[in-house]
C-alpha cells in the first residue's frame, strides 16, 4: 500500500528555516529519523520510507507554494496513490505555535498552497496535518511573519514538535485518519 506525504514549502535558501516551510522541515526530520535521503525529481524532492509493509513517498514540491497542486497531482498519478492515502503537511496561522491538528478535509483558509491543491483536485477532501504558527504579528504583517525565521524559543521546541508530527504521519499510515485524530489532535 502506498501513501503520499506532501510537505508544503518554498524552494530556495531565502525560504529555508522559515515558518512557511514547516512542511519541508517536518519531512526532513521524518526522513532523517528513517535514515533516508531526498533526491531531486520531477516537481520536487522525494524519498521513500518503508513502514510495516507500506511505502510512504515523501514529497517536497519544487513548484513553489502557490503551485503545490501540480506536484501533488503528478506524484499521485505517477505512484498510483489513492486520495485517502494522501496527507498534506501545512502551516496554519489560526493555531497556536506547535499545535498539531489532523483534519480529513477543510477550507484553504487563505493558504495559497492549499488553494492550489483544491483547484487542481477540484475539491478539498484530502487529509492535512496542520502545524500551528501562532498569530504573533501586527495587522498587515502576516506575510512577513510566515516568511520570517523562528524565534529562539520556537527553534528549541521544533525538534520535539517535528518528532510528534512524524508520529502522527506514521499513525495516519498504520492506524488510519480517525484513530490518529482521536489519539493525537490537541497534543
Amino acid at each position: 500500500m502506498k501513501y503520499l506525504i506532501v510537505g508544503l514549502g518554498n524552494i530556495g535558501a531565502e525560504y529555508q528555516d522559515t515558518r512557511h516551510n514547516i512542511g519541508f522541515t517536518i519531512l526532513d526530520a521524518f526522513a532523517k529519523a528513517s535514515n533516508v535521503f531526498f533526491t531531486e525529481n520531477r516537481y520536487g524532492s522525494t524519498c521513500e520510507v518503508k513502514l510495516k509493509g507500506r511505502t510512504l513517498i515523501l514529497l517536497k514540491p519544487s513548484t513553489f507554494m502557490n503551485l503545490s497542486g501540480n506536484a501533488l497531482r503528478y506524484w499521485m498519478i505517477k505512484e498510483n496513490v489513492a486520495l485517502e492515502n494522501i496527507l498534506v503537511v501545512v502551516d496554519d496561522l489560526a493555531l497556536p505555535f506547535g499545535t498539531l491538528r489532523l483534519k480529513p478535509k477543510g477550507s484553504a483558509a487563505g493558504h495559497n498552497g492549499l488553494k492550489n491543491i483544491e483547484e487542481i483536485l477540484g475539491h478539498n477532501n484530502y487529509a492535512r496535518l496542520r502545524f500551528g504558527l501562532g498569530d504573533d504579528f501586527k495587522r498587515g504583517q502576516q506575510i512577513a511573519y510566515v516568511l520570517g525565521k523562528w524565534t529562539k524559543e520556537q527553534e528549541k521546541a521544533l525538534p520535539e514538535r517535528a518528532e510528534m508530527a512524524g508520529e502522527m504521519i506514521k499513525s495516519f499510515c498504520l492506524a488510519g485518519l480517525e484513530l490518529t485524530m482521536s489519539q493525537f489532535n490537541g497534543k
